[in-house]
């Protein structure tokens, strides 16, 4: 039996990226996915449209509204929410010191990367405790623990999402949901590929591994993190920066 048979997932900016690669796996492996990104055009040119596994939602997830709706049409559709994985996320502006950050760029930043995190969350966790069963996987960053120079937006709503982690875990630990956070140093996503190549050096040279993670270990340690074998850990935030994080 594959390993997610039986069991409903949703992931947040899975048209591109790392979201891309965690919803072919879990597809895959036999689950059924809600695939919500803002490119609905995208997400119908990446997915085949498989009408036993998959639902496609173009959804804006910085609107609490739009999201508690795509949230209720994949539990109506597959009858419950077992996994959440929330990939969505953006940069914003970058190699930029602090005080030149746009207030207006530093609230879109953590509209996308925070508030998005917040509101799924929200909404999938009604359906997770009637069946006293739930994965919520948030995708943080290396940034989020260490603070990268010149990205203070992202690093900042990073850092969120990881303390947002922290405190749901421990709000749900006897629940049978576990709500874990992954911190990726550097993956060669769209996304990185689209900041200035100076943030990028800055970034990997830190890393001892001298070298850029790949979108298939990421989704490979997301699997396994929101997976049912992953019953013991919760309110943590799983290393995947090459040795960058030591703690």
């Amino acid at each position: 039996m594959s390993s997610f048979e039986q069991q409903v997932a949703i992931v947040t900016g899975a048209a591109s990226g790392l979201g891309l690669v965690i919803a072919h796996k879990l597809l895959n492996e036999g689950a059924k996915v809600g695939l919500l990104d803002l490119n609905e055009k995208a997400l119908h040119e990446e997915f085949v449209g498989n009408q036993t596994q998959e639902e496609l939602i173009g959804v804006d997830v910085t609107d609490e509204l739009q999201v508690a709706n795509a949230m209720a049409r994949v539990a109506e559709r597959f009858g419950r929410i077992d996994i959440l994985i929330n990939c969505a996320g953006i940069t914003g502006a970058t190699n930029i010191k602090s005080h030149e950050v746009s207030t207006e760029n530093l609230q879109k930043v953590f509209n996308v990367n925070f508030m998005s995190s917040f509101f799924t969350a929200k909404a999938a966790i009604p359906y997770m405790l009637k069946n006293n069963y739930g994965r919520i996987l948030h995708i943080a960053s290396i940034a989020g623990k260490e603070g990268n120079a010149g990205m203070l937006a992202y690093s900042a709503s990073k850092a969120a999402v990881i303390g947002m982690t922290k405190v749901q875990g421990k709000e749900y630990a006897e629940t049978g949901i576990t709500v874990n956070a992954l911190a990726p140093a550097v993956i060669r996503t769209p996304l990185v590929s689209a900041m200035p190549d100076e943030q990028v050096k800055y970034m990997t040279e830190k890393i001892p591994m001298k070298r850029c993670g790949t979108l298939e270990e990421a989704a490979n340690m997301a699997a396994f993190i929101v997976s049912p074998e992953n019953s013991f850990t919760t309110g943590f935030t799983f290393d995947l920066s090459g040795g960058r994080a030591t703690y």
